[in-house]
């Protein structure tokens, strides 16, 4: 029986979750490439780039949960038919946009100054670093409507979108790094040799880059959503429907705050990080960067069983919603055994691409060592959250993800770093503690069967008992 719901539900989350996968990937790839191409200007610019990007897991991830919040609705309301509600959903998704962009780009750009001071960013490079996060957070409107509508699209199945929009964007942001961040230079290919413009502009250049790239993928989205036959936002108010945004909220709400707490948790992090200095921010900033590669089937089958489980959840359909859960952890478990076990292999090799600093190099090996065995545990928690944001639920997952935050890896970096004057390796093993914890939490709730909605948890003969 197990075999058969395993198979029965492959198709559609394979469906659902490649395009997201490669969208991820290259993505990655970008940001393998980037990280390479600011690391040729030497360890300050790495560091000064790499101090304030938990401030964008931050601002990155509150706009997500907004996006959570109508994934959910929409998903359930496409389960049940409701194709009218969802359509509305659209619009006050628009309407979302508008008011989280416009805001967040006052609130970024405001602080530019301050968030490098925040951050405990080395004295020699706050300047600089200051430069980067405002440049890169200008275009917040655009980065809001990649993110949400992003999302809205995905709650009806189409994940191929959002996958070639994502392509675009990368290589519009490869091709602009090329061409800002370096000097004129001559460069010799097959024996012969050219002249390549550049303006110089160094790691700004990086941000103006990563700003245009960014501009362009909301303009690209936003059409894309406008001309969807499912799900455009065409003829739809843009006054706020408590009808809609009501439920929206009430998943996007505790969402928000899991984000918003466990990034902040990153910020104290990495803040707790740069204090260690300037190879311990360069090794902690490349490690997880490389990392990030390694995690992406976990986050591709997240957005399958998101989607499949608001479908079913919107369906009543308790059959289809526990053969997600049966296919979807198994599937989740092999695939993280696998990037783990690559990341371990090949973790030294992967860390020279970054950097040619020794000191640097060990330390990122050691770290990612340490890391890729934790892979597989990472995986469960990410999914069986995807499959609970789908039916609704994120108080829960809310709750478990800051007690592992806070009560696991800040108070441990703390009393490690600050107190007891350890380095980069007793931060990330406190990381990795935090993982193990989400593990366990998840995989416990999962086991009783809490996660489902109230009214799929029981048969009707136990209901009458």
């Amino acid at each position: 029986m197990r075999k058969k719901a395993f198979f029965s539900m492959l198709p559609a989350i394979i469906s659902l979750a490649w395009p997201t996968v490669l969208e991820q990937v290259m993505q990655t790839a970008v940001q393998y490439i980037d990280t390479a191409m600011v690391g040729a200007l030497g360890k300050q610019a790495t560091a000064a780039v790499g101090a304030t990007s938990t401030v964008n897991w931050l601002v990155g991830s509150t706009v997500s949960a907004i996006g959570v919040g109508f994934l959910s609705y929409i998903a359930q309301a496409m389960g049940a038919g409701e194709k009218d509600n969802a359509k509305k959903a659209s619009g006050q998704a628009v309407m979302s946009v508008l008011i989280v962009g416009i805001l967040f780009t006052v609130l970024t750009t405001s602080l530019s100054g301050l968030v490098p001071v925040w951050m405990q960013v080395d004295v020699n490079i706050r300047e600089l670093a200051s430069r980067y996060f405002l440049i890169l957070y200008t275009p917040m409107l655009f980065r809001s409507a990649s993110i949400i509508f992003g999302t809205v699209l995905r709650s009806v199945g189409d994940t191929k979108s959002p996958m070639i929009v994502g392509i675009f964007v990368n290589i519009i942001n490869i091709v602009l790094n090329f061409l800002l961040i370096y000097p004129t230079r001559v460069i010799s290919i097959f024996g012969g040799s050219f002249t390549v413009y550049g303006a110089g502009l160094g790691i700004e250049g990086a941000a103006i880059a990563s700003a245009a790239a960014y501009t362009f993928g909301g303009i690209a989205i936003t059409v894309r959503l406008w001309r969807h036959k499912e799900i455009s936002p065409k003829g739809q108010s843009l006054r706020p429907d408590l009808k809609i945004l009501r439920p929206c909220l009430k998943v996007a709400i505790p969402n928000m705050f899991q984000r918003f707490a466990t990034s902040l948790g990153y910020v104290a992090f990495a803040s707790m990080i740069n204090s260690l200095g300037e190879t311990a921010t360069a090794a902690h900033t490349i490690a997880n960067t490389v990392e990030s590669a390694f995690y992406i089937p976990g986050y591709g089958m997240q957005t399958a069983a998101a989607t499949l489980s608001g479908n079913a959840c919107g369906a009543r359909d308790k059959e289809k919603l526990q053969n997600l859960a049966k296919a979807i952890i198994p599937l989740v478990v092999v695939l993280m055994i696998l990037s783990g076990g690559l990341l371990f292999l090949f973790a030294p090799q992967l860390m020279t691409l970054f950097s040619n600093d020794g000191e640097v190099i060990a330390l990122g090996t050691t770290v990612l060592r340490m890391v890729a065995v934790s892979e597989p545990f990472y995986g469960v928690p990410i999914v069986i959250e995807g499959i609970m944001q789908g039916t609704g639920k994120t108080v829960t997952p809310f709750i478990f993800n800051v007690l592992g935050m806070w009560c696991v890896r800040i108070i441990g970096t703390f009393i490690c770093t600050q107190l007891l004057s350890f380095g980069l390796i007793s931060a990330w093993a406190c990381m990795i503690g935090h993982n193990l914890l989400l593990f366990v939490l998840f995989i416990t709730h999962y086991a009783t069967g809490r996660w489902k909605p109230v009214y799929m948890r029981f048969n009707k003969e136990e209901k009458a008992a």
